[in-house]
């Protein structure tokens, strides 16, 4: 008889949903929702839903793996691992450990995936990546004005008069969000979208509003000042609890409402409406990740947030504007996991900047890449860049599942488990609280092995195995140290599957921010401590008519790349067929311009790259505006970020993946 049990979603996603796996003669046969979940109830998406065939997948790699002379070749892991070690031991001897460059990024959440970090700083510390293609502009600039990137309690939107979408498709990527959308209208709260795309969380909008992809912060000073004309800001909140206001109104004078119409796209009228609902407290904003992927895009979040401190939606239940809810993972102890007291060496490149990073090293060189947990030939903006990068190190070694397009030009592929092979903690960092229970379900097929298993070896070959003495439990439960007088332990976890965790369910409530003023910061003073310039700004796209008139004279469309709706990112585009072309998205007017329609075959292209793919034709999407989705493989046409820069966000932290200028033809047949 089929087995039913309870686990977790791993996939880098808001949601981090409770799973019900059924297992039959030690597969895999089904994944449901969990409906005793708290948060998700039963729902799940089609990602999660791909787990089971991820697992089972017959393209599952299942043996070490060593290119010779450009073939791969099945070697066992006892060579793999010995190889590997003797080529980290040759360059920390040689060289220093920061010649070996850890490339990862997010692609599976779990607990114990900290552990590479405690691998490498054990060998004495490498070249690390700081940032975030993701959203590192968004949450550094939240770092900036509160002092942390904090989130309300799911719940807490039935107690909001206005909710504001802003830049987020709660239905693509957040739809246990959305099911509380929907409730909440029930109950009469007004809800509001803003976004370049109709998309479907606008279908069900009281309010929506297109703008101009890029100039998301334009429309909220347009919003402040209509606030501060109509007299609704919050003068008690900015008085007591704010430095830099003056800061900011000198900015607000600075542009004309005529100014901010013509780049947003947005009337005043419209703007003064936006006013009026934030001043209508408590009004919740939730953030998407994309206004934040251009060069003014930490500027952007800074301004936003300015419009939930100025109208006094600030620490209040009901209120808030949400990005990331980073207390979440801050509740473990990842100190212990990953023991930055051993770590010797360090050198950093930004995530985004990794392939000029790699290519311009010197003192050392990068002689080696490891790569985890991502697919930086698809994720990384810039690909051929990233490609020409990666093919320049001596040694290229990946963790893997598949013959990813980064797997395909390594050295050493290592195939890894999937989610149901083994045992770990799953938590979101972006939405709920609740940390879910994930067992070891099914064995691993062929030899693929867990994580923490090839550091634990490579460990004991590199002479601190010492420092990987421990059971896959313990270090669980190293991770919950300090938890246990809130109730949480490994026990209470493994039986209840899901608990809360210890967080403010109304961040700031008791208005004590983290910034250095202790205040929440207009002008950000902890940006001065880094020698940035702390100011709320004008600030454009780099790649924009205002931005850059010549190079928006000849590639004058915007091009989104936003995600995927079945896949996570890149790694669920070999298992679905009906995915494995190249869809380009138009708005209206493009078509029109370029003679384009429904099933045209057509060519994207700037000076970095160009795809080929079959047009589609937007029904509602601002002006001048193009989408393909991210996370295509190469054999199925490439990835869109051959076409995206892979420059750094004003704050440094962030990408630029938005800030992206196209043109496009059709290809007659």
């Amino acid at each position: 008889m089929p087995d039913v049990h309870i686990s977790s979603c791993p996939l880098n996603c808001w949601d981090t949903c409770g799973l019900k796996v059924t297992v039959h003669d030690g597969k895999v046969i089904k994944v449901d929702g969990d409906e005793r979940h708290p948060i998700t109830r039963g729902k799940i998406c089609g990602r999660g839903r791909m787990l089971e065939a991820r697992t089972n997948s017959q393209e599952r790699l299942l043996y070490p793996l060593k290119k010779v002379n450009g073939t791969f070749m099945r070697i066992s892991w006892e060579q793999a691992l010995d190889e590997i070690a003797e080529k980290m031991r040759e360059i920390k001897e040689k060289y220093k450990t920061t010649a070996v460059l850890h490339s990862h990024d997010y692609a599976n959440n779990g607990l114990l995936k900290n552990l590479d970090r405690r691998f490498f700083n054990c060998y004495g510390g490498v070249t690390e990546l700081i940032g975030s293609i993701c959203w590192g502009a968004g949450i550094e600039a939240q770092k900036w004005d509160f002092g942390n990137a904090y989130s309300h309690a799911p719940e807490d939107i039935y107690n909001s008069n206005n909710v504001v979408i802003w830049g987020r498709n709660v239905a693509r990527t957040n739809m246990h969000l959305f099911g509380h959308l929907q409730s909440a209208k029930k109950q009469g709260t007004k809800l509001v979208v803003i976004d370049p795309i109709f998309n479907q969380t606008a279908q069900i909008a009281d309010l929506y509003v297109s703008v101009a992809p890029g100039m998301d912060g334009f429309l909220a000073m347009g919003i402040m000042k209509e606030l501060l004309r109509l007299g609704l800001e919050d003068r008690h909140f900015i008085e007591t609890y704010t430095v830099g206001f003056e800061d900011l109104q000198n900015l607000l004078n600075q542009i004309t409402m005529q100014e901010i119409e013509q780049l947003t796209g947005v009337a005043q009228e419209i703007m003064k409406e936006l006013a009026l609902i934030y001043g209508n407290r408590p009004t919740m904003t939730y953030l998407g990740l994309g206004m934040q992927r251009y060069a003014n895009g930490g500027n952007t979040i800074r301004l936003i947030d300015a419009v939930g401190a100025l109208s006094g939606n600030i620490g209040i239940s009901g209120g808030g504007v949400n990005f990331g809810n980073l207390q979440v993972g801050q509740s473990f102890n990842i100190e212990a996991l990953t023991l930055p007291e051993r770590k010797t060496a360090s050198r950093t490149f930004t995530m985004m900047k990794q392939a000029e990073g790699i290519l311009q090293a010197t003192d050392p060189n990068i002689k080696m890449v490891i790569v985890t947990c991502g697919n930086p030939l698809t994720q990384v903006p810039n690909t051929n860049l990233v490609k020409q990068a990666f093919q320049s190190v001596e040694t290229v070694v990946v963790f893997e599942q598949f013959m990813t397009d980064t797997a395909e030009i390594a050295d050493y592929v290592l195939p890894t488990t999937t989610v149901f092979e083994e045992e770990d903690f799953y938590y979101s960092s972006m939405y709920h609280a609740y940390v879910n229970y994930g067992p070891a379900l099914v064995q691993a097929p062929g030899e693929a092995k867990p994580d923490l298993w090839i550091w634990t070896s490579l460990a004991e070959r590199l002479g601190f195995a010492d420092d990987f003495a421990f059971s896959r439990e313990e270090f669980l439960k190293m991770g919950l140290d300090g938890l246990e007088k809130y109730g949480i332990t490994l026990e209470k976890l493994k039986q209840e599957k899901h608990l809360l965790l210890p967080v403010h369910p109304v961040p700031w409530n008791d208005y004590r921010f983290q910034t250095p003023s202790g205040k929440y910061e207009f002008t950000s003073s902890f940006a001065e401590q880094k020698g940035m310039d702390g100011k709320l700004k004008i600030m454009y796209p780099a790649e924009s008519k205002a931005g850059n008139k010549r190079l928006a004279e000849k590639y004058p469309y915007r091009l989104l790349t936003i995600h995927p709706l079945r896949s996570n990112h890149s790694q669920h585009y070999h298992l679905i067929k009906a995915m494995q072309s190249i869809k380009i998205e138009i708005s209206q007017d493009i078509a029109v311009e370029k003679e384009l329609s429904d099933g045209d075959m057509a060519r994207l292209f700037n000076e970095r790259g160009e795809l080929i793919g079959k047009v589609k034709v937007l029904a509602k999407a601002h002006p001048k505006t193009i989408n393909v989705d991210e996370g295509q493989w190469g054999k199925f046409g490439g990835s869109v970020n051959v076409l995206t820069p892979d420059g750094e966000s004003d704050n440094g932290l962030g990408s630029t993946l938005y800030d992206c200028l196209v043109n496009i033809e059709k290809i007659n047949p």
